[in-house]
């Protein structure tokens, strides 16, 4: 049974628009999946890259023109410009790993709940009201919002230095079985044609 792990970021819109294809393609392959939020800023600046604000105005300009097109394609409503695009995404993963841990909910959903929060919906996912309502959007205890901080922290920080260690620069980022690496939204057919034994 192939196991993929999943590097994400719960702030970034290249997460948001993976949706939940990479979960529906596990299931259908039988793999297991380990979800690993981490800080998707301090992972560019370990890895050679730059955050958006910190890009030429040529690429952000593409970048903007590839997230419209992208969601138009995918059929995931997004704001280019969300007001809280750039906030703190520990609270959100902390939470996040505190369900992981508590079980009950849909991990999948999760992600796309965070993710969607922000570039679908301009919510602020720092705050404990949102992350209340994502956690329970997704099936979760609303209540783990806030629990087990220090926990949470920890494993958050061993993500973004796993991540380095593994080769991981970019957010979303799937590794199967520690050694075939896909990244991007737009590597999933190549993740699931590996799945198969095409790829």
């Amino acid at each position: 049974m192939a196991h993929i792990e999943y590097f994400f970021a719960t702030t970034s819109p290249f997460t948001y628009l993976a949706g939940t294809r990479m979960e529906e393609v596990a299931a259908r392959h039988g793999a297991t999946v380990t979800y690993r939020p981490l800080d998707v800023v301090a992972l560019f600046a370990r890895t050679g890259g730059k955050p958006p604000k910190e890009r030429h105005p040529a690429r952000l300009a593409y970048r903007l023109q590839e997230l419209r097109r992208l969601s138009k394609k995918l059929g995931l409503p997004l704001n280019l410009e969300p007001p809280y695009r750039a906030v703190n995404p520990a609270p959100s993963s902390y939470a996040f790993i505190a369900a992981a841990r508590a079980g009950g909910g849909d991990l999948g959903k999760l992600v796309h709940a965070f993710t969607g929060a922000v570039w679908r919906d301009m919510r602020d996912i720092a705050e404990d009201d949102e992350i209340r309502a994502c956690l329970e959007e997704a099936g979760f205890d609303p209540g783990l919002a806030g629990m087990d901080m220090l926990a949470g922290a920890e494993e958050y920080t061993r993500n973004l230095e796993d991540a380095v260690s593994a080769g991981v620069f970019g957010a979303p980022f799937y590794i199967v079985d520690g050694a075939e690496k896909f990244w991007g939204q737009d590597r999933i057919e190549d993740l699931e044609l590996h799945l198969s034994g095409a790829l």
